[in-house]
């Protein structure tokens, strides 16, 4: 364990900590924004903002796939499953208890659907060959970090002849979901936290325009809580120089050109949908993938009547506000309350990635370590 605890060092985040309170700039309020939902549970896990000056707020963004699912999509999903007896729905296990307007996938299963947790793609085409007799469908979830493993799992059931397989795809894409964040009037912010796993496929290219159109700083940051702390220095050290570039933190593993195998792997199987509905966020254009027409014996959106249900979100459920970063978690009337990991409301409070779920498992233990914070 000798490398991870490299990136734990107590001593070096305190070096980190005071070069950052050294660099900002007295009086002056930033605004950062993480991006991933993995970044909102290291923060929180391991009380990166504790170690920040009072000056420096994180912003909690729209990167948690599950969370910006809307409940239309899940409904769609339970009205095809319980529609078809003989069919066979699988998904990952943080799926199963997302609400949507009809109840959640373990509502559906209490109906009857046949509704089976996966650990990967190639799981539920192994359901497939297993029970050639079914219709087994694998609703596919997450950002540019997932797709790949579903693109190749569709390349897989095509030159395997499966014919009793196919992908409901809800995989979204994190430009589209950035511009409109930027594009929001309710939120003003100084830089980024690029989110790492996405960069892994997609590289660092793709984020330029952020810093030349946008005049705006965008680091992409590792999940270790040293990582969090070097790229916030990082940060924080182009707004003092008055730059606006994007730098990589997490160079170990994300290259600027990103992953072309994936990317190619994603360009065979899937193109872009016109609009795509995100919760909190409403229909963004391009911003999100559907499986192509090379594939389309493998849509379950053309294999089975789809229903296409809109369902607005509960009124005492802020996930949008959340997911903007106009509010806190905290902030939401429902939060820790009607609203908590068993009896969740909205999605942000299910997702092992949700900026829900992060406060509520470790916010306390780090309001309770305010007091250690650094004054700049």
């Amino acid at each position: 364990m000798k490398y991870v605890d490299e990136f734990r060092d107590p001593e070096l985040a305190r070096h980190l900590s005071r070069r950052i309170a050294e660099r900002v700039e007295p009086g002056r309020h930033y605004k950062v924004m993480e991006v991933c939902g993995g970044h909102t549970h290291a923060i929180y896990r391991y009380g990166v903002q504790d170690y920040l000056p009072e000056s420096i707020e994180l912003v909690h963004g729209p990167g948690c796939p599950v969370c910006v699912i809307p409940m239309g999509r899940i409904d769609d999903a339970t009205v095809i499953a319980e529609a078809n007896p003989d069919m066979i729905l699988t998904c990952f296990g943080d799926l199963m208890r997302v609400p949507g307007g009809r109840g959640s996938f373990l509502d559906s299963r209490a109906r009857g659907a046949d509704i089976r947790v996966v650990y990967s793609p190639l799981d539920a085409l192994r359901v497939a060959v297993d029970n050639p007799e079914r219709e087994v469908v694998f609703y596919a979830i997450g950002f540019e970090t997932t797709a790949p493993s579903t693109a190749l799992t569709l390349q897989r059931a095509k030159a395997d002849g499966v014919t009793n397989f196919s992908v409901f795809c809800n995989h979204v894409t994190i430009i589209p979901a950035i511009k409109a964040i930027l594009d929001s009037p309710d939120l003003r912010l100084d830089a980024f936290l690029g989110p790492g796993h996405v960069s892994t496929v997609i590289g660092n290219r793709p984020y330029e325009w952020i810093a030349h159109d946008e005049g705006m700083p965008i680091v992409v940051a590792g999940f270790e809580p040293l990582d969090l702390l070097e790229s916030i220095a990082m940060v924080v050290d182009q707004l003092a120089d008055g730059r606006a570039e994007v730098e990589n933190q997490y160079a170990r593993v994300v290259r600027d050109e990103g992953n072309p195998v994936a990317l190619a792997a994603i360009a065979d199987t899937m193109s872009l949908r016109p609009w795509f509905e995100w919760r909190g966020l409403g229909s963004i254009n391009h911003s999100a993938l559907q499986v192509s027409e090379r594939y389309a014996e493998f849509d379950a959106e053309l294999r089975f009547e789809v229903p296409g249900v809109r369902v607005a979100d509960p009124k005492a459920c802020q996930c949008g506000e959340v997911l903007k970063g106009v509010l806190k978690p905290w902030e939401c009337k429902v939060f820790g309350t009607a609203c908590t990991p068993e009896t969740p409301i909205g999605t942000c409070m299910v997702s092992s990635e949700g900026a829900c779920a992060a406060y509520y498992n470790f916010g306390k233990a780090a309001r309770q370590r305010v007091e250690l914070k650094i004054k700049a």
